[in-house]
């Protein structure tokens, strides 16, 4: 098989994670991924001393045990699924693109894959951030991120970059062909919790649109499924600190729903494309917990669309579509599949 041509290249951008689960690894992503002032908007010099004092010195050893518990043989999950998809994409693409994985905060970084990817002669680059649901704290980062990199460089290739694709309808598709095949394969449970990270009121009052497309896959997602009004609820999960954040919460939402007699939830998290720390621990572990501790009996958590073929196939046609006028003609055929994307 010819070796892919480095004229045209995707990136496909993850949020990080840590190189190992100990506390010093994760310390150095956390000191990296909590200054960035797109995650935590709170002013640099009220932070900066929280984040070195108190926060770098109590959180690392307990997220480190956290990331114990899901560590993968390969890696942290995270960081292997995003290498699966970005192999998987090169295969969808085909020689005529090279397709490489990239982190926001943590390795691979975005700037070193960038200058790799220059290296080898690539002058038209689609930088694809693995958020379906744009926010300032995570897509508009990986901008600054691409941004900061090309401020940096002499002769600057062609750059395109995907904003989020919430209600593309390859990835709904692919969403509901996962909540399908897990029913084919445990029955259908009484209720659908769709979990999605939460972020700080605060940046949506600003004028984030996170919360509204977080909505709208919900939306889109029950459709497609065609699920009955009462039988799937949204909610926020992942807080951190004090201030006021997006809700209703995910675990106390959890817990109502024992508390009010559903003996039994399906839960998945929509916006993250990969599993990591926040879908294993976070949900299947510490939200499994707490409904069961509620009075649930039975507990069924929903992967990510990880490396599923239909999430391949809706993430081939994403880059297909963005790459418009990049690709051979045959490729350029295939992009006119229907979908949406911002």
């Amino acid at each position: 098989m010819p070796s892919p041509s480095p004229a045209t290249a995707v990136v496909l951008c993850n949020l990080g994670t840590p190189d190992a689960p100990t506390a010093p690894a994760v310390r150095r992503y956390l000191a990296q991924f909590l200054s960035d002032p797109r995650v935590v908007e709170i002013p640099r010099a009220v932070w900066l001393p929280i984040l070195y004092g108190a926060v770098l010195t109590t959180r690392p050893a307990k997220s480190a045990a956290k990331y114990a518990s899901i560590w993968l043989p390969e890696g942290s999950p995270l960081k292997v699924w995003t290498e699966r998809q970005a192999a998987a994409l090169q295969e969808a693409l085909g020689p005529e693109v090279t397709v490489r994985a990239a982190m926001r905060y943590g390795e691979p970084a975005l700037a070193s894959v960038l200058d790799a990817l220059r290296a080898q002669g690539a002058d038209r680059i689609l930088v694809l951030p693995a958020y379906p649901q744009y926010s300032g704290t995570t897509t508009a980062s990986v901008w600054d991120a691409l941004a900061q990199w090309a401020g940096a460089q002499r002769n600057l290739p062609a750059l395109r970059f995907v904003r989020g694709y919430h209600d593309d309808a390859g990835y709904i598709g692919a969403l509901a062909a996962t909540v399908r095949a897990h029913w084919q394969r445990n029955g259908r449970g009484g209720h659908l919790v769709m979990s999605f990270h939460g972020v700080p009121q605060r940046t949506v009052d600003q004028g984030d649109s996170y919360a509204d497309e977080c909505r709208e896959t919900a939306r889109l997602l029950a459709a497609a499924l065609q699920l009955q009004e009462g039988s799937w609820s949204l909610s926020f999960q992942s807080r951190f600190g004090k201030a006021k954040w997006l809700e209703p919460a995910t675990e106390p939402s959890l817990v109502a729903l024992a508390c009010a007699g559903t003996a039994r939830v399906d839960v998945m998290c929509p916006g993250f494309t990969s599993d990591c720390l926040e879908t294993l621990e976070e949900i299947d572990q510490e939200g499994r917990a707490a409904f069961m501790a509620a009075g649930g009996s039975t507990f069924h958590y929903i992967p990510c669309l990880n490396a599923d073929a239909a999430w391949t196939a809706a993430l081939a046609g994403l880059a297909r579509r963005q790459l418009a006028g990049w690709l051979p003609q045959s490729q350029e055929n295939q992009a006119a599949a229907p979908g949406s994307w911002t």
